[in-house]
């Protein structure tokens, strides 16, 4: 399978899960609203409240994470393989030159985030940069590029105030429900019962099934920047050996929480490793390591 042929497939597959998760949040909405006797103005002054709350953080979102992370401005001398890295793939790529930052810490990370590529920050940890070759910290920056150079962070942006606007939605109805469930009509028909109850189930399990299926949107989009980074340099060979040396890696990342896990190219937390059941892959932020050097292997 040529690069091309990956990144198509990966994208494809992306964007279905989106679909996915657009049907799912229309439906829930749509089926809470009704079993539970509000109109559809409820869904939209939710979606109002979270879109209004999340833009100041989506707008400011690299201030914020540079500033928890305790990053610092790298600067070409002290970096020089870093800078030039990068430097060279957004020439190729026409791409403008992100800013640059690295995190003192020695475990093995690196991470992108803005706005757009016009905003656009890649961050690594001088950890990562001491232990890996140049081949190796190019596999790396193309993959942050890449998940620039596809609107990666504005997507996950998105899908974030969708999985906020279920919870808040949820959460408001559930309240309410609770004060007028005094005053429901014992007498109200079978089938009309049976729609509450499942808007109230739904109510409750909506939350942590948009969060999985975000989670499962992060997963894919890693798999797509991991093929879209090697289409940059041509180098499968770089980022496969970097994510090794990643994977054995076994130091968590201090200045990472769970709110920033999704971002970085590994699980900064380290909770992942041996947990291979299918119900640990659903609440993982990352595909599994091996899974994503077996494909990149499969590139020819």
């Amino acid at each position: 399978m040529t690069h091309y042929q990956l990144v198509s497939r990966n994208k494809y597959k992306s964007g279905a899960i989106v679909l996915v998760f657009i049907v799912f949040i229309v439906g829930a909405a749509y089926l809470m609203t009704q079993a539970f006797g509000y109109g559809l103005d409820v869904v939209g002054w939710a979606l109002v409240f979270s879109g209004i709350t999340s833009f100041g953080s989506y707008y400011f979102s690299d201030k914020i994470i540079l500033s928890l992370s305790g990053a610092r401005e790298a600067n070409r001398a002290e970096f020089f393989d870093f800078y030039t890295v990068t430097e060279n793939i957004c020439s190729g790529q026409k791409l403008r030159l992100p800013k640059l930052y690295v995190i003192d810490d020695s475990a093995m990370n690196a991470f992108a985030t803005g706005r757009d590529p016009d905003h656009a920050v890649v961050c690594v940890t001088t950890g990562l940069l001491s232990r890996l070759n140049r081949a190796e910290i190019e596999g790396v920056v193309a993959h942050e590029l890449a998940h620039i150079k596809n609107y990666d962070i504005r997507l996950m942006s998105i899908v974030t105030v969708l999985v906020g606007l279920v919870a808040l939605l949820s959460d408001w109805l559930l309240r309410m429900t609770y004060w007028r469930g005094r005053g429901r009509d014992r007498d109200a028909g079978q089938i009309q019962a049976i729609i509450f109850v499942a808007g109230l189930v739904l109510a409750i399990l909506s939350p942590l099934i948009a969060q999985l299926i975000k989670l499962a949107i992060s997963r894919r989009r890693e798999f797509l920047a991991d093929a879209a980074g090697v289409a940059m340099t041509k180098n499968p060979g770089g980022l496969i050996n970097a994510l090794q040396k990643l994977d054995r890696d076994r130091e968590p990342l201090e200045a990472a929480n769970k709110a920033t896990a999704h971002l970085y190219i590994s699980d900064p937390l380290k909770n992942s490793k041996g947990a291979v059941h299918l119900f640990a892959k659903m609440f993982a932020t990352h595909p599994p390591i091996e899974e994503r050097v077996a494909a990149l292997k499969n590139i020819s």
